[in-house]
C-alpha cells in the first residue's frame, strides 16, 4: 500500500517546475511530523498543506516556504506566533480541483513559453525575432555588455538571463537604481538593452524576444502584449479559450440584470424581517399572516410560501447582506 508520501507525490506528479522535486523534502517532514502534534497544531496546518498542491501560479507568495516555518517551529513542541497565525488565518481554502487542473495545465504552457493555444498568430512574433537576429546593431550592444560585466555571474541554471520583470500596473517594488554597485549597474545595463530590443531576455548569446503572452496570476488574468506587436484584438487572440481559462475561478453569473436583482432582493428580505415582527406584535398566524406579509411586500396575496421561503433562505447569511449594502 502506498504511504501518504507516495500518494502526495504522485499528485504533484507531471507539474510543471519540477514541483513534485521541490515540495518532496516538506512533504516528507510535514507526514512525519504529523504523529507528534496535538490535533490542535494539525488542524492549523491543514489548510497550508492542501496549497502544496496548488499550482504555484496560484499562490500570492511562497507557502512551501511558511509550511517549513511552521514545521519548524511545531516540531519543537513550541506554539505559531501571532504573525505565524495571522497569516494560516488569512489564507484562503485552497482553490478546488477543477481550478488548479486548468492552472496546471496553463502551468505547462508557460514552462515552455507556448502559448498557441491562446494565440492565433504567431508570425508577427517569427517577423520580428528574424529581423532583431539578424541585426548587427543587436550583436555589437551584447559584446559591449560582455566586456563590461561577467555575464555568467547573472545566468541562471538554463544559461537565461532575465530582465527585471514589471509587475501590475507598472507598480514595482524597487525601482531605485545604484550604478555604483556592479549588480545594480548590470541590471541597468541590461533592461536597457532589453527594452531597445523588446527582450525579455538572452539565452546565451541568442536574445529572446517578447512574446503576446497570457498568464493566470493568484489575483486575476494578465494579458500582455509586445510594445513591437501591431495588435489586432480578433485575429491575434484566442478569446475563447482565454475567457475559459479566466472563468474557473469565477463563480456565478454577474451583470447589471443580477446585481439589481441582488439590490432589490436586499431591499425585500429587510422589510421582510420588519414585516415579521410587526406580524409577531400583532400576533398574526397563519393565513393572516401571510396576506400581511404579501400587502407589505406588494406582492398579490395568492403568493406562493415557498416564495417568501426561498427569500429568506437566500439572503440569510448577514455577512454576504453587508458586503453587497
Amino acid at each position: 500500500m502506498a504511504t501518504a508520501l507516495e500518494l502526495d507525490l504522485e499528485k504533484l506528479k507531471g507539474s510543471a517546475f519540477d514541483r513534485a522535486g521541490a515540495a518532496e523534502p516538506v512533504l516528507q517532514r510535514y507526514h512525519a511530523a504529523l504523529p507528534k502534534l496535538n490535533k490542535a497544531a494539525v488542524q492549523l496546518l491543514q489548510g497550508l498543506y492542501q496549497w502544496q498542491f496548488v499550482p504555484i501560479t496560484l499562490w500570492p507568495f511562497n507557502l512551501q516556504d511558511v509550511l517549513e516555518d511552521c514545521l519548524a517551529v511545531l516540531e519543537k513542541g513550541k506554539k505559531l506566533n501571532s504573525h505565524q497565525r495571522l497569516v494560516l488565518d488569512l489564507l484562503p481554502t485552497a482553490p478546488d480541483e477543477k481550478v488548479c487542473a486548468a492552472a496546471a495545465d496553463h502551468e505547462r504552457h508557460v514552462q515552455t513559453g507556448t502559448y498557441e493555444n491562446l494565440i492565433k498568430t504567431q508570425a508577427k512574433y517569427s517577423q520580428n525575432e528574424i529581423d532583431i537576429k539578424a541585426d548587427p546593431e543587436l550583436r555589437r550592444q551584447w559584446k559591449r555588455i560582455k566586456a563590461e560585466f561577467d555575464v555568467k555571474e547573472f545566468c541562471e541554471h538554463k544559461g537565461v538571463i532575465r530582465r527585471t520583470m514589471c509587475t501590475e500596473r507598472n507598480l514595482r517594488p524597487d525601482f531605485t537604481v545604484n550604478l555604483n554597485r556592479r549588480h545594480e549597474a548590470f541590471q541597468a545595463a541590461f533592461d536597457a538593452f532589453c527594452l531597445r530590443w523588446n527582450l525579455f531576455g538572452m539565452q546565451d548569446d541568442e536574445p529572446l524576444l517578447l512574446k503576446l503572452s497570457v498568464n493566470l496570476t493568484p489575483f486575476g488574468t494578465m494579458i500582455h502584449i509586445p510594445a513591437y506587436w501591431s495588435f489586432d484584438p480578433k485575429r491575434d487572440i484566442q478569446w475563447d479559450e482565454i475567457s475559459k481559462l479566466h472563468r474557473v475561478r469565477v463563480h456565478g453569473r454577474q451583470g447589471p440584470a443580477l446585481a439589481e436583482g441582488m439590490v432589490q432582493g436586499i431591499k425585500d428580505v429587510e422589510k421582510l424581517r420588519q414585516l415579521d415582527r410587526e406580524a409577531l406584535e400583532r400576533g398574526l398566524r397563519g393565513e393572516k399572516k401571510h396576506e400581511f406579509i404579501c400587502a407589505g411586500l406588494g406582492w398579490v396575496p395568492g403568493t406562493s410560501p415557498k416564495r417568501i421561503s426561498r427569500l429568506r433562505a437566500k439572503f440569510k447569511n448577514k455577512r454576504l447582506v453587508a458586503k453587497i449594502k
